[in-house]
């Protein structure tokens, strides 16, 4: 791993030599304990293939984002049975409160109650919610969050959503169920997190049709996933007429390399520094009105 002052030095430079104030990192995680602990234990299972960089306690990651100067990063979590997303979203108003640098986060599920809680957690300030289709496995589609997704379209609340079909494939993964979603509810403002990885191409698409999808690049274009999903070479002049909905994302702290990397890959598109400005910071300040 990279020495943490070195690593900090060489994040900070980079945005500061594009003369930003900072950066906006859209999709980091943050969740209760014993929560984040089933995660990584997720991971550990899969035996050395996915290390997890930046498992440290909570205060040393917070720490750690701001010595890399992320000015807002968010507190993704997710659920994945019925009755688990309130009183997540009830820790996650508590965490937001107590990290003012943090984009109040809530998440959702497929249960008659979240048509009570998604509208109570959007009036108690959440400003992004998460969405994992792969790990929920639930049907977006499902008609127990039409009234959930309608909410956030009307409130203009982001929902960050895992919908493409990596690292495995899900029953409702891939951009048909959530392409269903979209033409249910046409104003939704979505972030498709991984930029929809392995299925670039057709979340691109969506992209296009929808002026409210926006793209994360968490984990696309480094070492890591370019040689398990590699981003298509006819993708990139997409990315830069969509220069306005590509949004920073990293999966930090659950990341097998620096959060470096995840810069570096973005440097390495040589897209232009208006390109890397809008990403590393003003297109997430602009949809946060931040």
């Amino acid at each position: 791993m990279t020495d943490a002052s070195t690593e900090s030095t060489a994040v900070r430079r980079l945005w500061q030599d594009l003369g930003l104030p900072g950066l906006v990192d859209v999709h980091t995680h943050f969740m209760p304990d014993n929560v984040l602990r089933k995660v990584w234990a997720y991971f550990d299972a899969l035996g050395g293939y996915w290390p997890i960089t930046y498992r440290d306690d909570e205060a040393a990651r917070v720490a750690r984002l701001r010595e890399f100067g992320v000015r807002r990063y968010t507190a993704l979590f997710y659920a994945h049975r019925p009755g688990m997303a309130a009183w997540l979203n009830d820790w996650a108003a508590g965490f937001a409160a107590d990290h003012p640098d943090c984009l109040h986060g809530a998440t959702l599920y497929p249960e008659p109650e979240a048509r009570d809680y998604v509208p109570a957690a959007i009036a108690a300030g959440a400003r992004v919610f998460k969405a994992h289709v792969q790990v929920g496995g639930y049907d977006p589609r499902d008609p127990l969050l039409d009234e959930a997704w309608g909410a956030l379209a009307d409130a203009g609340v982001p929902a960050v959503v895992h919908c493409g079909s990596g690292p495995l494939p899900g029953e409702h993964t891939g951009p048909g169920p959530f392409g269903e979603v979209l033409r249910r509810h046409p104003g939704l403002t979505a972030i498709i997190a991984h930029a929809g990885s392995p299925e670039y191409t057709a979340f691109l698409d969506l992209a296009e049709r929808y002026p409210g999808v926006h793209l994360d690049t968490t984990m696309v274009f480094t070492r890591f996933t370019e040689r398990r999903a590699p981003f298509p070479a006819d993708g990139y002049p997409r990315l830069k007429d969509l220069a306005d909905r590509i949004l920073l994302g990293t999966d930090y702290p659950n990341i097998p390399y620096p959060y470096l990397e995840q810069l570096d890959a973005l440097v390495g598109l040589d897209l232009g520094d208006d390109w890397l400005r809008g990403v590393l910071h003003d297109n997430a300040a602009r949809l946060f009105d931040l």
